[in-house]
C-alpha cells in the first residue's frame, strides 16, 4: 500500500478541519504531520496500527483542504482538535504524536487538555529553540511562497518521474546532515518507492509560511509522559530540539535514533524503536 489515503471534512464551530479516522479498535492516536504534509499522507502509522490502536490525522492549518483560518496556532489548532474529539465521540487519547513542525501542536494540545490526551510522542519534531536558520528560513519564503509553491512541486514531481534518484538526492540534501548520495545509498528499493511517492504528493499550500512564524512555547506545561526520539543526523531540525524538549517535560524520555536522516522510520533501529514506542503506549 503507498502513502495515500482518503481523507474527510468537517464544519466545526472553529472552521472546516481535514481529517483521516482509520477505526481499529477503542484506543486512539493523534498525529500531527509536518510541513508539506497533510492527512491523506501516511508516514510512521505502522507501529500504530499494527499495535491495533485507531489513528486520527489531522491536516494542520494551511494543510491540505483545512483552511489557514481554522486554528492558526498551535494553540488554536489544539482546541480544533479537542473539538473534532468531541465530535467523533472521542473521550480519551492515547497519544498525541507531534511530527517534524507537527510538534508544537501536539505540545499545546497535550498542555492544553491532559484530561483528553495521556501521552505525548515527538518525532523529529520542532522544539522550543529557534526553528529554522536564517538561511533556511529566506530560502523557505522564496521558494514556497504563494508564487512560487504550486511551480516549486510541480519541477519535484516531474524529477521524481523522470530522475527519481536525482530528485531524491537533492532533497534528502536538506533532511540530512550525511552526504546525500551516502544517505540514499543504504536506503531499500522499498523505501526509495516510498520517498518518491511522498514527495510527489507533497504540498505547501499557506501552511509552510504558517510554521515558520514564531510562537509560544508550551512544552514545559507538558505533564504527561513524553517519549522524544530524534536522529543527530537530522538535516532538518537539529537534534538540539530533541534535547531542548527532554529538559523541558518533566517526564520525558529520549531516544536517539541512528537514522541518516530526519526520516527515522527509515533508520536501521526504527523496529527496535518501534517496540519501544509500543512498551510505552501499553505502561
Amino acid at each position: 500500500m503507498g502513502v495515500f489515503r482518503s481523507t474527510k471534512t468537517t464544519d466545526l464551530d472553529s472552521g472546516v478541519v481535514e481529517y483521516r479516522f482509520d477505526q481499529r479498535g477503542g484506543a486512539v492516536v493523534v498525529i500531527f504531520h509536518g510541513g508539506h504534509m497533510n492527512a491523506g499522507l501516511a508516514l510512521g502509522e505502522d507501529v500504530f496500527a499494527e499495535a491495533g490502536y485507531s489513528v486520527l490525522v489531522l491536516s494542520r492549518p494551511g494543510y491540505g483542504r483545512t483552511p489557514l483560518t481554522t486554528g492558526t496556532t498551535p494553540s488554536g489548532f489544539a482546541e480544533v482538535t479537542h473539538s473534532l474529539c468531541e465530535y467523533l465521540g472521542i473521550t480519551r487519547v492515547a497519544a498525541v504524536i507531534g511530527i517534524s513542525a507537527g510538534g508544537p501542536t501536539a505540545v499545546a494540545t497535550a498542555a492544553r487538555y491532559p484530561e483528553l490526551v495521556e501521552r505525548v510522542i515527538l518525532q523529529s519534531a520542532v522544539g522550543p529553540l529557534p526553528w529554522p536558520d536564517a538561511r533556511t528560513r529566506l530560502a523557505a519564503r522564496l521558494v514556497f511562497s504563494p508564487a512560487t509553491e504550486r511551480i516549486t512541486w510541480s519541477v519535484v514531481r516531474a524529477i521524481m518521474r523522470t530522475a527519481p534518484n536525482s530528485g531524491l538526492r537533492m532533497l534528502l540534501g536538506d533532511l540530512a546532515d550525511l552526504p546525500a548520495s551516502r544517505v540514499l545509498a543504504v536506503l531499500s528499493a522499498a523505501d526509495r518507492r516510498t520517498l518518491i511517492e511522498l514527495f510527489s504528493r507533497m504540498r505547501s499550500g499557506d501552511g509552510f509560511h504558517n510554521d515558520l512564524v514564531p510562537r509560544r512555547d508550551r512544552a514545559g506545561e507538558v505533564a504527561q509522559p513524553t517519549l522524544v526520539i530524534a536522529s543527530r543526523n537530522d538535516g532538518s531540525v537539529p537534534f538540539a530540539h530533541a534535547e531542548a524538549l527532554a529538559a523541558a517535560i518533566q517526564h520525558s524520555t529520549l531516544i536517539e535514533s541512528k537514522a541518516d536522516s530526519h526520516f527515522i522510520w527509515l533508520g536501521p533501529d526504527w523496529v527496535a524503536i518501534s517496540e519501544k514506542v509500543r512498551d510505552f503506549l501499553a505502561t
